[in-house]
Parts: structure tokens; C-alpha cells; sequence
């Protein structure tokens, strides 16, 4: 089952899989030199600083796409509430998945109703305003879009672990903590022996060390798809500019420029996102009365 903030009042018999859209997470990518998921989660706090609502409790999800770790954070009291809102209680949700994982199977726009979709822009699946996108035909949620891994939601009445389950883990993560320094030592030994390798090339091929042939090989291909990877910065930038509290209305990108229309819940969310924005280099933007923020810009 698809959950997302218009969807009607819902009657369950049994228990569901249900995926979130972002409406529910926020979500940041990241490359990391680590080939674990548990050692990826432990940077996640410390890459939504700033992102996240102040005094709220969050939990995350991080899972390998292609080259890039991606970090979900999520609030499981605030999904708990919505879903029971709409009728759904904890005991009747079998797993939690996040649009994100099912990017491969957003091969054109999601239905959410008569205003907005699912669409994936620079392999970020993200909701944006129907009239944002042009195609006119639309894919079907099934379940081809199921994840193989999950989250499952606290009922309240029992934890999820017991304590038995509480120490095995225990004491697998000490081993993990050994492995993880045994493999520290083992990359600082490679690096070396990498190092080396760098420097008999260097023997080898003098004009690779001259500052000036490494200078003319970058400038030469610096320019290359300069345009291209301009877009899919925007792009990147301003979905992760999208969190609770904040819709994208409209979105324009042409090789001239870009325009971005957010709307925010309050005065307080539209300052955060004005902070946001200066961070992300954007320079350029009005704020109306109604929080309402306008970002143009050049390519």
C-alpha cells in the first residue's frame, strides 16, 4: 500500500506492506569509503544537522544505491499517528518501505491524486506538482515496487527485542568493532603500498608528474558536459531542500536558467529554508507574505 498525505480513510483486514513517499523522510546521498550499512548509519546523524525539526526523535534507514549510500531519516511517532489517522494501526502494518528504495520501478510519474505525482528527478524520487511533469501516461503502484528489506513499526506493547536479543546483538557489534579496526589497519597498509604503486608510475612516465601535463589534462576535460552536470546539481540541490513543512509548487530548468516555487507551513519552517538556501549557494531569492519562496538562478 502506497501511503501519502491525501490518501482517503482505509479499512484493513489484515496486515500490509506499506511505502512512504517523501513526505514522510527526509533523505541525503552520500559516497563513502565504507562497505557496511552499520558503519554508514553511523555518520546519518551528523549529515541532517539543521535538516531535522528541533526535539523530535528520529531514527534511519541507510541502504547502498549504485555508487552512493543513501540516509533516510524518518519519525516513527509522527508515521505512527498519520497512519492511524487514516485507519491503520501499528498491528496491521507488516513492514514500512520508503519510496526511495523502489527507484528502478519509477520508470514514469506516480499518481497521488489530482495535484501531484511521484517523479524521480536526478535518481531522487521526490513528489512535485502534476503540472511540473509532461508526460501524460502513468505507471500503476504494484507489487513489483516491494523492496526486499524493511522497517517494522513499534506496537507500544512489547519492544521489538527481547533481552536475549539485546545481548546477542551486543556481542556481535564488540566483533564488528574489532573488524572494523583489523580492516582500519588493513586500508592504512594499502594506501602505502597505493602510494608506491603512484610514485614507480611516476618513474615510468615522467610527463604524468609534471604539474603542467596534470594541469592541461584537467583543464581539457573540465568544461566537458559542464552544462549537463550544472542541471543535475540544481536538481540534487534543491530536493534536498524539501522537508517537513515545505512543498515544491513549481519547478522551470532550461539551458538559460532555473526556477524553483517553495510554499512552507510557517514563518519558522521558511527561515530554516532560507538558511538552507544560502547554504546550498543559492543567492537569489524572494519571500513573500503568505511564506511563500521564490529561488531563480543562471546555469
Amino acid at each position: 500500500m502506497l501511503v501519502h498525505r491525501n490518501m482517503e480513510q482505509v479499512t484493513l483486514d489484515a496486515p500490509v506492506d506499506i511505502m512512504l513517499t517523501p513526505q514522510f523522510y527526509t533523505m541525503k546521498k552520500e559516497a563513502l569509503p565504507v562497505k557496511y550499512a552499520y558503519r554508514a548509519r553511523k555518520v546519518a546523524p551528523s549529515l541532517f544537522e539543521g535538516l531535522l525539526e528541533e526535539h523530535s526523535r528520529y531514527d534511519y534507514f541507510v541502504f547502498q544505491q549504485g555508487e552512493k549510500w543513501v540516509f533516510i531519516a524518518y519519525n516513527a511517532e509522527e508515521i505512527t499517528a498519520f497512519l492511524e489517522e487514516k485507519g491503520i494501526t501499528p498491528d496491521k502494518v507488516s513492514k514500512l518501505f520508503f519510496a526511495q528504495q523502489a527507484l528502478e520501478h519509477f520508470t514514469a510519474p506516480l499518481s497521488l491524486g489530482e495535484k501531484e505525482v511521484l517523479a524521480v528527478f536526478d535518481d531522487t524520487v521526490v513528489v512535485v506538482p502534476r503540472l511540473a511533469v509532461a508526460q501524460q501516461t502513468f505507471t500503476t503502484f504494484n507489487e513489483q515496487f516491494r523492496p526486499n528489506k524493511g522497517i517494522q513499526l513499534e506496537t507500544g506493547s512489547a519492544s521489538l527485542l527481547s533481552k536475549k536479543q539485546a545481548v546477542v546483538l551486543a556481542v556481535a557489534f564488540s566483533l564488528f568493532g574489532v573488524v572494523w579496526i583489523a580492516e582500519g589497519w588493513r586500508y592504512g597498509k594499502n594506501n602505502i603500498g597505493l602510494q608506491a604503486e603512484q610514485n614507480e608510475l611516476y618513474k615510468t612516465y615522467p610527463a604524468l608528474q609534471s604539474a603542467y601535463s596534470r594541469k592541461s589534462i584537467a583543464d581539457k576535460y573540465r568544461n566537458i558536459d559542464r552544462l549537463e552536470r550544472r542541471k543535475r546539481e540544481i536538481i540534487e540541490k534543491i530536493s534536498g531542500l524539501i522537508f517537513k513543512g515545505v512543498t515544491l509548487t513549481d519547478f522551470e530548468l532550461d539551458p538559460k536558467g532555473f526556477k524553483a516555487v517553495f510554499v512552507t507551513r510557517d514563518k519558522r519552517v521558511a527561515k530554516r529554508l532560507d538558511d538552507l538556501l544560502k547554504s546550498a549557494g543559492f543567492s537569489k531569492s524572494s519571500r513573500s507574505a503568505n511564506n511563500e519562496i521564490v529561488v531563480k538562478g543562471k546555469l
